[in-house]
């Protein structure tokens, strides 16, 4: 199936029941015209960061079914897989085999090597401290075989090896398994980890031009016209912005954090800005399976700003706490939130539900995480059972929890929008926006068609926390 300018639901193939088919189940069930596509997070077998350290991509992980699960809900709904590009598991048979013949492994070359990757004498600590890295020490894991301490570069957790994505093994790699993928049904392939996937002496490592083009277009032309790629770039706001404009699908991570700081402040100006400037071509989101990113939304909040969100954050949010974005809880980005968008403003309905009117009437096709599209408040019982911090954003709904959910009356509002969205002719990718701030609470929103004979609009005071819509000159309710 073809992407469609229609929601997708982000969620893991066991959060919604226990595998795969209790996930159709309960979207055929529960969500029947809220959702047109599905991002479903990593399903194969993986050794750990719930599933973002994959073993093997031809595989579906046994507990959530098998492939012909993945592709009967291909047939009712647009698909996104994840493929890791910057690392794969070092329990994966390929690493395997290097663990076990060492460099006479035919799989050696696949990985980075640390030690011959720098010059004789290096790295130096300038080197170390220039790579732009995720944890506190350099990016790289020992191993000993046969007798042979071996070095591989390793961005992110100990069990996720860095591929080298300079190497020919690593390249046929690339476009075999992205094409399996697209055989199963994906019509979007997440490039996970993407700015990371280039490695270059003297420079940070993180979106490394030119070669994180040449890396892009060698992806765009494996996949040829099979599937749509979205590279996943948390960071500062201009390098997504230069992915759109290659014309590639970009995520909008700024709206997470300028929504809170409109609904903190009553002030409409940031916003109205940013929207003003955003492609049409994107993913919105307010929440993923990931913290809230602070540093997306520098310098289009001030940086007094981002202090006053996340001190509000902090402070109006329901069980939100400092600690649970520590290191005490594995917190892995140090510029990331842990918390439901739900529980940051509150767990409040008439704010909550004013956020996702806002996301739904931005530029793109809305993202909408499980837990959010439930209006989930943070779990507690999990964080603390597994001291991991993004798990207060990971609660395991049974299907019997999401049909009473879907009861409460700002789920059944907000799927009721998310119908509308879909089927609104106003919310055109190829149409126009028009954003206006008539006072300082104020906004409005207006959508429309490439023909321009439809017309959505949103009117917000964010202040008072009131607002209509109109789609083609009538009143909308949810």
């Amino acid at each position: 199936m073809k992407l469609k300018n229609e929601a997708m639901l982000i969620t893991y193939p066991d959060s919604l029941g226990h595998n795969i088919k209790d996930l159709e189940e309960v979207v055929d069930r529960d969500f029947k015209g809220a959702i047109g596509g599905i991002h479903l997070l990593p399903f194969f077998p993986s050794a750990g960061d719930r599933g973002f350290s994959p073993m093997d991509y031809r595989k579906v992980e046994p507990a959530f079914g098998d492939w012909s699960d993945v592709e009967e809900l291909g047939e009712k709904y647009y698909l996104m897989f994840d493929f890791m590009i910057n690392h794969i598991s070092s329990h994966s048979p390929e690493f395997q085999d290097v663990l076990k013949n060492g460099k006479d492994s035919k799989y050696y070359d696949m990985f980075l090597d640390w030690d011959a990757f720098w010059p004789k004498g290096r790295p130096t600590q300038e080197d170390v401290d220039l790579i732009y890295k995720r944890k506190d020490k350099a990016p790289v894991e020992e191993f000993e075989v046969k007798g042979e301490k071996l070095h591989f570069w390793n961005t992110f957790g100990p069990d996720q090896i860095d591929l080298d994505v300079r190497h020919q093994l690593v390249q046929k790699f690339i476009k075999q398994t992205l094409n399996e993928l697209v055989d199963h049904g994906a019509s979007l392939i997440r490039l996970d980890a993407f700015a990371y996937a280039i490695k270059k002496l003297d420079e940070n490592d993180f979106f490394v031009e030119p070669e994180i083009w040449d890396l892009l277009e060698q992806v765009k032309q494996d996949l040829g016209d099979r599937a749509d790629i979205l590279p996943e770039i948390h960071e500062h706001y201009t390098m997504p912005f230069k992915v759109a404009k290659h014309g590639y699908f970009i995520y909008d991570f700024v709206l997470p954090m300028v929504t809170l700081y409109t609904l903190y402040s009553g002030k409409t100006d940031r916003l109205a800005a940013w929207l003003k400037q955003v492609p049409m071509k994107q993913f919105t989101t307010l929440d993923t399976h990931d913290g809230i990113g602070v540093v997306d939304a520098k310098d289009i909040l001030t940086d007094d700003e981002l202090e006053y969100t996340v001190d509000q954050l902090y402070k109006v949010g329901a069980n939100v706490s400092r600690k649970y974005s520590s290191a005490a809880y594995h917190n892995l980005d140090i510029y990331q939130i842990n918390t439901t968008y739900y529980s940051a403003l509150g767990n409040d309905d008439l704010r909550y539900f004013i956020a996702r009117l806002i996301q739904v009437f931005a530029p793109g096709i809305p993202q909408i995480y499980y837990v959010g599209l439930l209006a989930g408040e943070n779990d507690l019982e999990l964080l603390e059972k597994t001291k991991e911090g993004r798990n207060i954003n990971r609660h395991y709904y049974t299907k019997e929890e999401v049909a009473e959910e879907v009861k409460r009356p700002v789920v059944a509002k907000l799927l009721n929008l998310l119908r509308f969205r879909n089927q609104a002719a106003a919310f055109d990718l190829e149409g126009a926006i028009k954003v206006e701030t008539p006072s300082e609470n104020e906004l409005t929103i207006t959508r429309q068609d490439k023909t321009g004979q439809h017309e959505a609009k949103l009117t917000l005071n964010v202040k008072d926390l009131t607002y209509s819509v109109e789609n083609d000159g009538k009143v909308v309710e949810f």
